[in-house]
């Protein structure tokens, strides 16, 4: 039952990892890379659609990007969906087959909101990771009554272990993302 209780917590805490990870792809860095679109959702025919699932996603130059979409009369709707995707900072031009998306020159000041992104992001992960620890504890002390004390403290160090592990694991992915988006 314990061996369950912190499988599960495990599990869980690898997941918010790799949220964590995906999320920072869609920090840019200096290059336009189609990672960052992948949040985007377009309104198409009245449903939240994935951009990805819309249309091929293809960098031209450092800065460019090309979306081409499998359906043409999505055109506008995708145009929009990237002019006002916050944080992206795009500017996209419409030419009646493709939308072209170029991206800002990263300067200082923006390197340094992208840096504060990155951050909330890794704390958003430190949260989940903590409110994960706490379910498994609570979980862990309703077990006391059937295994006993001693064997419910070890699993706790044990948890406690795990979330130090996951936590270092965010530490170490923000500390490469703040570097890439601060080298010039």
């Amino acid at each position: 039952m314990i061996e369950d209780v912190l499988q599960e917590a495990r599990d869980k805490m690898n997941k918010a990892v790799e949220v964590v990870q995906n999320d920072f792809q869609t920090v840019r860095t200096g290059r336009a890379n189609p990672a960052l679109f992948q949040k985007i959702m377009v309104d198409y025919y009245g449903t939240p659609t994935p951009l990805a699932q819309l249309a091929g996603l293809q960098t031209l130059e450092a800065r460019t990007l090309v979306v081409t979409p499998y359906d043409k009369s999505a055109l506008k709707e995708i145009e929009k969906a990237i002019a006002s995707f916050p944080n992206l900072g795009a500017s996209p031009t419409n030419d009646g087959n493709v939308v072209r998306v170029t991206m800002p020159e990263l300067n200082e000041e923006r390197r340094r909101e992208y840096v504060k992104i990155a951050r909330q992001k890794a704390e958003d992960g430190r949260v989940t990771i903590r409110s994960l620890r706490r379910k498994a504890k609570d979980d862990l002390d309703s077990l006391t009554s059937e295994v006993g004390e001693d064997e419910v403290a070890r699993a706790e160090k044990e948890l406690e272990n795990l979330t130090k592990q996951h936590i270092d694991h965010i530490d170490d992915a923000l500390k490469k993302k703040e570097a890439e988006l601060l080298e010039v």
